[in-house]
This record gives C-alpha cells, structure tokens and sequence, in this order.
C-alpha cells in the first residue's frame, strides 16, 4: 500500500513538471481608462460647430496592451501603392473615404497613374439620390450620413468624378470637414415634407442641393484636364478606366447562408437594399483576403470598431482571449456577435498591407476616422488577424484576386 502511494506521488509530480516546462497559456487582462481622442478633439476646436462644454470624464474598458505583442511601425508591413491618409473629420464618409482610396490604388495597379480623387463630389450626388429615393418610397427610406462603398459605381457611372483640388467640399478655408449642420438642415427638411405629404420630387431635390451647395459648396459642371475642359462623366470614362464589373463584394454571414450566393447585406448603411453582397464561408473569405494580398491587391473593407481590444493609441486592432479565445472564432461566434449588435456596420477602411508574425497575419490598415491619427503611426491601424476573421464583415477587391470563387458568382 505504501509502495503504491509513493508510485502515485511520483506519477503526479512528473505531471506537474512536464506541465511547468510547457509554454505558458498567454491569458490577457484589462484595464480602466479615460477615454480620449485628441484629434478628434482638434476637429472639434477647430470646427465653428464646437461649443466647447466642461462634460465629466468618461471611462471605458480596454485590453491591456502592454501584455502583448504589437507591431511598432507602418514600415514594418509589405504594402502597396495607397494615397497618404487624409481625414474624414466629423462626419460619416468612411464609406466613401476607403472604397476612393481602394480606387485610386486600383487605378495605380492597373494604368500606372497616381490620382488623388475627391470624395466629396461622390458625398454630394450620394445625398441627393438618397434624397431621391426618400421622396419615392414616402419617407420609407433611410436618409443618414452612412452608406456603403458599393454604391460608389453608381455614383461615378451617373455623375461622374473629379480630382480632389477640383472640389474639396471645405469653404472658406474650414481645415475640417464637418457635417452635423448641413445634415440636420437636410433632414429636417425631409421631415417636414414627409409630415406634411409634399412629394414632388424635383422641388425636394433642389432644395437638398441648395443645402449642399451652401454647405459645402457647388460641384463644377467641367474641370480642365491637360487643358482639355471634361464633364466629371468623361473624366471617369476618359481617365479613371475602372471597370466596376471586374470588382466583386464578399460577405461572410451565417444568416445568410446557404453559401455561394448573392444576398442582401441587412445593415442600416445599405439603404438602397442591395443584393451585390456574394455569400461565402468564412475559411473562404479569410483564404481570399491572405491570398490577395500577397499578390499585390488592397482591398475595401467593413465592419466592426468598438472592442475592447482596439485601441487608437496603440494603432491596434486584436481580440482579447477574455473575449474568445482564437481557436473558437468561427463563423458561429462571428454571427453571434452580429445577432445581438456587439458587431455593427461601424466603419469603412483600406487594407493596404501585411506581415507575418507567428503564423498569424497582420494587416496594414489605411483609415480616415479620427482615432487613426492619435497613435504613433498617423492615418494607420494593425488589425490581427483574428480581428479581422470575428468582427470585419465584408470586403470589395478584384475578380481577380478569387478567380476560382469568382467562377461560382452567378447572380
């Protein structure tokens, strides 16, 4: 009986020593801080709309950073030919900021020209066919500042574009693009004339760009190119040369399945209700985004910016294992996450790079919003991996970089 005891005891101590010798399980911990974003800040101030109030500090919960590995510098990734960034100020043109800046790397890619492009000629006509569109449906269609980046084809192939010293949408020399007035004018409006049932189409849509045009100014008519005088249309015809039928929207939503079809994206954003979102697997649509990468394509991007684990001061986007542990992201927690709204439709973004650090990438992300400008790397964000594999939702890129998935994307 002793014997055996003392043979026990020895099995077990051999247990606990191979397990000491093991590695050690990284479990991250959190911390309280004070919330800040000190460029948005700087917008603020500088903006005439700011009225500067004393309001009590807010804390919010974050991962602790310091625990963890973070990549320390943009130039650390492979990356390929973007603009530098710029920013959105306040207002919700994400959308638009990122799918230009995916654009005008497209055009690079494809014709070798470096154009920077203005968003706010695409911001101006996007409020009047959402205006447009309000009036048809009787008020029974989203008019916000949000949209999708898929809706700029229509834009450009309709209105056209122009480049960006042609028409910044900032007057009077404002440093900041700000849209909470010229947006409450707007919407104001449109609520007057839905509660008052005055659904002439053309009187709204004059007094929309009438807002705008004081607001922002009035897009031009021509421009000069090479001291030709062009339309925006022709511009894009003559000039930009993107094919928008070579270009393909992903989405990876269990919800949506069966996979391997075009469906509709069901966020508010998606105000036109477009059904030019191709379903696929999340191994599917993780495989795509490391694949094209590689090869030299960026790519349009969407989804979810209000986590624990990303941290504008720190440049870094990363899922705390107090949130899930990286083995259980799947598209089962990926849709949980969408089901009860912890995920939302927050904010476009440009993925412009990548490294490889312990068998995980890193992705080099380009970003108009605020916070991007607060860390130590100016207009940049390092998503993980398995931030992009849970919370980004769905992304724009060239037939070409999924030829294979692209031959299954019959509409």
């Amino acid at each position: 009986m002793f014997t055996r005891m003392i043979n026990v005891f020895t099995v077990i101590s051999f247990v606990i020593s191979l397990a000491a010798g093991a590695q050690t399980i990284r479990r991250d911990k959190g911390k309280m801080i004070e919330k800040k974003n000190e460029f948005l800040d700087k917008i603020k101030t500088e903006s005439d709309q700011y009225l500067a109030e004393q309001e009590e500090t807010e804390r919010i919960f974050i991962l602790d950073f310091d625990k963890i590995y973070l990549p320390d510098s943009k130039d650390q990734f492979t990356s390929y030919w973007h603009n530098p960034p710029i920013s959105q100020g306040r207002s919700g043109m994400c959308w638009c900021f990122s799918t230009t800046s995916f654009f005008e790397s497209e055009i690079y890619r494809l014709h070798g020209k470096k154009l920077k492009l203005s968003e706010l000629h695409t911001v101006y006509y996007e409020y009047v066919e959402k205006a447009r569109r309000f009036v048809r449906e009787r008020g029974n269609s989203l008019f916000a500042q949000g949209s999708m980046g898929n809706h700029i084809p229509f834009i450009w192939e309709n209105y056209g574009v122009v480049p960006a010293e042609a028409y910044s949408g900032l007057k009077e020399g404002r440093p900041f693009h700000d849209h909470d007035k010229m947006f409450d004018e707007m919407e104001q409006y449109l609520e007057f004339i839905e509660s008052n049932n005055i659904w002439d189409e053309e009187a709204v849509l004059s007094n929309i760009k009438s807002i705008l045009n004081y607001h922002i100014g009035t897009p031009p008519k021509t421009i000069a190119v090479s001291g030709k005088k062009m339309t925006p249309v022709e511009y894009f015809k003559k000039v930009i040369k993107i094919n928008f039928d070579d270009y393909i929207n992903l989405l990876s939503l269990l919800q949506q399945a069966p996979y391997n079809r075009y469906v509709e994206y069901p966020v508010e954003d998606n105000w036109w209700r477009s059904e030019e979102y191709f379903n696929i697997e999340l191994d599917k649509f993780m495989k795509i985004i490391k694949k094209a990468i590689r090869k030299g394509y960026t790519m349009s991007i969407g989804g979810d910016v209000s986590e624990a684990g990303y941290y504008s001061y720190k440049d870094a986007a990363v899922v705390p294992t107090f949130d899930i542990p990286s083995e259980y992201i799947d598209e089962h927690s990926r849709q949980f996450r969408f089901s009860n709204e912890s995920t939302t439709d927050d904010h476009g973004i440009h993925l412009v790079g990548y490294m490889e650090k312990d068998g995980k990438d890193w992705y080099l992300i380009k970003d108009s919003g605020s916070g991007s400008k607060n860390g130590n790397n100016w207009g940049y964000y390092f998503y993980h991996e398995d931030y992009v594999k849970l919370k980004m939702m769905n992304i724009l890129v060239h037939k070409d970089a999924a030829k294979k998935l692209v031959k299954k994307a019959k509409k």
